[in-house]
């Protein structure tokens, strides 16, 4: 039994959810259990300078390289308060802080003409470095988990649905974890014992939380960072006709694999949606509520579109799953399927990502691929995430 800390900090950029598990098997008979979470807060100085370079500030070198470490210090202390209150953790995995994100493109036209063009490969970008974690901690850390997949010509994104089809596919009813951070992303996990029909698939699906709390800050001139349950939002109504056109956005019409971030759907894009709204003469709450609907409605667009047919079930997690509101909506547009979360089945729906980084920094540990190719688009399976050792020997 490996006991191992999972560190997490998504696309909301509020704070790092650190997760200690025990963690045993292999790919064949995976054992994991949760012995606790607890999520830590960014300072809001620090989480102010991680939104303005997502929101592309520009940094000096020097500045980035302080940033860098201002992150891993603070993921490194998130490990170390988890341990205080709990057990000694073997292994670390953390994901980073994801600052910027770019899938692979095929070359323009005018890159087509260069002779001697580079593959097109995808690129992003966490900060948070697994070697000064382990210097602080003194535990083997396993970071940079994207790099791998990209360099395999994959999106480096998303990652979890490897993990999600080992703790949560059921036998006999075909299912979709719906992860609701700052992005949305799901996976599809078949029952394990349908015949046909079997590959478990996984993408982006678009904004989540993202848009609803930049709205929110924007609304409320920053005295409010996020909708609590849906409140503000469900005493609106939603505008279809704003729904429909936002739908329409190419990110929505392209099949997987495919993934995205801040840089699509960040400010700039909340800006041209107030813009929108305003037009349409919608009231804060009637934006919000609209807002929710293109979340939820992208979501059950995206299962019509890319799936064989909608699951049995939708799992919920991420911190989206506590707004109610969004979950109704969610419901609504799939009238026919089961919506739940992942705490319904036994698996944190506050800590499953950051559980799924722990399993993947044990499999990295054990040589054991990581990715799944059909969901990636990567070439091939391959060992995610760089290795940082407490132990001198242990790097040669």
């Amino acid at each position: 039994m490996t006991r191992v800390i999972g560190l997490m900090s998504g696309t909301s950029i509020d704070g790092i959810d650190a997760a200690l598990v025990e963690i045993a098997g292999s790919t064949h008979d995976l054992q994991v259990h949760l012995i606790a979470g607890e999520t830590y807060p960014y300072s809001s100085d620090l989480r102010q300078q991680v939104l303005a370079v997502c929101g592309g500030a520009p940094l000096s070198m020097a500045e980035l390289a302080e940033l860098d470490d201002r992150i891993a210090y603070e993921f490194a202390n998130a490990a170390i308060a988890l341990q205080a209150e709990h057990l000694h953790a073997d292994l670390i995995g953390s994901h980073g802080q994801t600052v910027y994100h770019r899938p692979p493109r095929p070359p323009s036209s005018e890159e087509r003409k260069v002779s001697l063009i580079t593959p097109a490969l995808g690129y992003s970008l966490q900060l948070g470095r697994g070697a000064s974690i382990a210097a602080q901690t003194g535990i083997t850390t396993i970071s940079n988990f994207r790099a791998a997949d990209i360099a395999a010509g994959g999106q480096g994104a998303p990652l979890v649905p490897a993990v999600d089809a080992w703790l949560l596919r059921h036998p006999t009813l075909d299912r979709c974890v719906q992860n609701l951070g700052g992005i949305g992303n799901v996976t599809y996990l078949p029952a394990t014992k349908r015949a046909a029909d079997s590959s478990i698939l996984g993408w982006d699906t678009g904004p989540a939380n993202l848009l609803l709390d930049l709205a929110v800050q924007q609304l409320s001139n920053g005295a409010k960072t996020y909708d609590k349950n849906g409140e503000w939002a469900a005493s609106g109504t939603p505008y279809p006709a704003l729904v429909d056109r936002w739908l329409q956005h190419a990110f929505f019409q392209t099949p997987p694999p495919k993934s995205t971030g801040r840089e699509l759907f960040g400010l700039p894009y909340l800006q041209q949606c107030m813009t929108d709204a305003k037009d349409a003469a919608l009231s804060d709450a009637d934006f919000l509520a609209t807002l929710t609907e293109f979340t939820a409605g992208s979501i059950a667009d995206s299962y019509r579109r890319f799936l064989p047919h909608l699951p049995d079930q939708v799992l919920l997690c991420g911190g989206g799953s506590k707004n109610e509101y969004l979950k109704q909506r969610i419901q609504r547009h799939l009238s026919s399927v089961a919506v739940l979360t992942t705490d319904d089945v036994d698996i944190s729906a506050d800590f499953k990502e950051a559980i799924a980084f722990a399993v993947l920094a044990y499999w990295r540990e054990q040589g054991i691929p990581g990715n799944l190719p059909d969901v990636t688009g990567a070439k091939a399976p391959v060992c995610l995430g760089e290795i940082y050792p407490v132990d001198a020997n242990a790097a040669c």
